[in-house]
C-alpha cells in the first residue's frame, strides 16, 4: 500500500474540482460560493434552479463572481429532456425528431441555437446529446433521446449536434458511453445488462461516438450499464476496461470523462455513493455528476472526504486525482476563453426549432374522414414518466388545439380503465386520442382500442417512439414531446 505525500490542501482541491454538484434554489447559496474559493470548478443546474432564462443568467453571474472560469452544467436535450424550459416545454424538438427529418444541416442549426440560449444564460457545459443507438424498442430510458435505431444515422447526426453545440463555445457532452440503446432496464433503478457481442458493439453502439470524438466532443458521459464483453463485473462508469482502456486507449479520446448521475440506484444502490466516486475515478472518469437528488453541502463534503481518505489509504493513485482535475480545470479554461474572446454573430435562427418540429410531423390516413373544423375532445393517455424526462414538464397538443379550435377541452387519463373514462367524458364529441410509446404500454393500447370500436373518425397522435402501426382516422406522429412538437402536431390535425 502506498500513501500520499501531497498536502491535505490539495488533495482537497483536486477532490473539489471532480465533483459537479447541484444545489436547491435559484440563487447561489453561501455554501456554494465559499467552496468554489476551497476549489470547486463547476456545478450543476437542474429544472428546481430554473424560472426565467433572465433569472439563470443573474445566478451564473453571481456564481462567477466568486469563479470566472466556472463550468456551469446542465441537462439540456432539447425534447423531452429540457430544464431551461422545464416548466413550458422546449423551443427544440429532441433527437428522434431530428433523426427523422434526416438533415444534418438542420441538426447543426438546431444545436446551434440551443448553444446561444445556453450562452446567453451563462450556461457553457451541456451534458447531451445522446448518441444511444435505440436498438431496443421496448427501451424504458431512452426513446425519443436517440435520433433513431440506425447506426449510421446516429452517428452522423451526433457529430452534428455536437459541431452545432460547440460552435457557440458551450462544451458537448455525449452520452451514455458505451450505449444504452439496447437495455431494458432503466438505470436510475438497476443495473442494466447488454449481453451483445464484441462486433455489434463496435458496430453499433461504438460508432456514434467515435463520430462524436472526431467532431471534437469536449466531454463524454460514461452510462451506469454492465456489458459483459467488455467487463463482467462492473458497469462501464466503474470499469477501468471501459474508461481507460476502452475510450481513452482503443478510441484515442482524450476529452473529460463525466459520469452519469451517481446517486442513480445502479451505482449508489449497488456499491454505496462515496464508495462508487472512488472507484469512478479510479476507472478512469475526470468528473463526478452529483445532485439530481442530494444538493447539500454534507454530500459535498462527504465525496470529498472520500476522494482524500482513498488517496491516504493508497486505494486511489494520487496522480489519477490530480490528472482528473486537470482535465476539469482544462475545459474550465477553454470555455473561459471562448466567453471571453470576441465572436461574430451569425444569422439567427429563432424558430428553427419550430421549423425542425414542422418537418418532422409525419402524418397518415388509414380511411376517409371529415377534417377536424369544430371543437374536439382531447383524451391524453399518461404513461408514468421516467427521471430522466421528469412529470413537471407539460406536453400533449390539447392547449394548443384549444387555441386552434375555440370550445375544444382535454383530459388526461392513465390505468386500464382509461379509454372507457375518455369515451365518457367525451360525450359524443369527436376525440383526439394523444398517446406517448404506445406500444410500450398495454392500458395504453387498450384504451386506444375502446376508442377506435367507438368513434372510427377517432385522431391519434403519437408523441413518442412510433412503433405501432398507424391507427385512427388520421394518424399523426410527432418523434418527441416538445412544446414545439405539440404545436407542429395540433397543426397537423387541423389541416387534416
Amino acid at each position: 500500500m502506498t500513501t500520499s505525500t501531497t498536502g491535505t490542501g490539495t488533495l482537497t482541491r483536486d477532490a473539489l474540482a471532480v465533483l459537479q454538484p447541484g444545489f436547491a434554489g435559484t440563487t447561489a447559496p453561501d455554501w456554494v460560493r465559499r467552496r468554489l474559493s476551497e476549489g470547486l470548478a463547476s456545478v450543476a443546474l437542474f429544472g428546481r434552479n430554473v424560472e426565467t432564462a433572465e433569472q439563470v443568467a443573474a445566478l451564473t453571474t453571481q456564481l462567477r463572481a466568486e469563479r470566472d472560469d466556472l463550468l456551469v452544467a446542465i441537462d439540456e436535450e432539447s425534447g423531452d429532456v429540457t430544464r431551461l424550459e422545464v416548466r413550458t416545454g422546449s423551443s427544440f424538438p429532441g433527437n428522434h425528431a431530428l433523426g427523422a427529418v434526416d438533415d444534418t444541416a438542420l441538426t447543426r442549426g438546431v444545436a446551434r441555437e440551443l448553444g446561444r440560449r445556453l450562452a446567453e444564460c451563462g450556461v457553457n457545459f451541456n451534458w447531451a446529446p445522446s448518441a444511444d443507438v435505440n436498438a431496443n424498442p421496448d427501451n424504458p430510458v431512452i426513446g425519443v433521446r436517440s435520433f433513431g435505431g440506425d447506426t449510421g444515422l446516429v452517428a452522423r447526426h451526433t457529430a452534428a449536434w455536437v459541431e452545432g453545440l460547440q460552435s457557440t463555445g458551450v462544451a458537448a457532452c455525449t452520452k451514455h458511453f458505451p450505449g444504452h440503446g439496447d437495455t431494458g432496464v432503466d438505470s436510475h433503478h438497476a443495473v442494466p445488462h447488454i449481453d451483445l457481442d464484441a462486433t455489434t458493439l463496435h458496430e453499433r453502439e461504438l460508432q456514434p461516438f467515435r463520430a462524436a470524438i472526431a467532431a471534437g466532443t469536449r466531454a463524454v458521459m460514461s452510462a451506469h450499464i454492465r456489458v459483459p464483453v467488455l467487463d463482467p463485473d462492473r458497469p462501464a462508469t466503474l470499469s477501468r476496461r471501459i474508461l481507460t482502456d476502452l475510450l481513452r486507449g482503443e478510441l484515442g479520446y482524450q476529452g473529460l470523462i463525466v459520469t452519469d448521475g451517481m446517486e442513480m440506484r445502479a451505482v449508489s444502490g449497488t456499491y454505496g455513493l462515496e464508495h462508487g466516486v472512488v472507484l469512478a475515478i479510479a476507472a478512469g472518469a475526470d468528473a463526478i455528476c452529483v445532485g439530481g437528488g442530494l444538493c447539500d453541502e454534507d454530500t459535498v463534503q462527504g465525496l470529498t472526504d472520500a476522494l482524500v481518505a482513498a488517496v491516504r489509504s493508497g486505494e486511489l493513485p494520487e496522480e489519477r486525482l490530480a490528472d482528473a482535475a486537470a482535465r476539469v480545470r482544462a475545459l474550465a479554461d477553454w470555455t473561459a476563453g471562448v466567453r471571453r474572446s470576441p465572436r461574430a454573430e451569425d444569422d439567427r435562427e429563432p424558430e428553427i426549432g419550430l421549423t425542425a418540429a414542422r418537418r418532422a410531423v409525419t402524418v397518415t390516413r388509414t380511411g376517409p374522414a371529415a377534417p377536424v373544423t369544430g371543437p374536439v375532445y382531447v383524451a391524453t393517455f399518461h404513461p408514468a414518466a421516467n427521471i430522466a424526462v421528469g412529470d413537471e414538464t407539460p406536453w400533449g397538443v390539447g392547449a394548443e388545439l384549444e387555441r386552434l379550435l375555440p370550445g375544444t377541452t382535454t383530459n388526461s387519463f392513465t390505468g386500464p380503465d382509461a379509454g372507457a373514462r375518455a369515451l365518457e367524458a367525451a360525450a359524443g364529441r369527436r376525440v383526439v386520442a394523444v398517446v406517448r410509446d404506445e406500444h410500450r404500454h398495454p392500458w395504453m393500447r387498450t384504451a386506444l382500442d375502446t376508442l377506435l370500436a367507438s368513434g372510427p373518425d377517432t385522431v391519434v397522435v403519437e408523441m413518442g417512439v412510433p412503433q405501432s402501426a398507424p391507427r385512427g382516422a388520421l394518424h399523426v406522429a410527432t418523434h418527441g414531446a416538445a412544446r414545439v412538437c405539440g404545436v407542429a402536431a395540433a397543426e397537423a390535425v387541423v389541416a387534416g
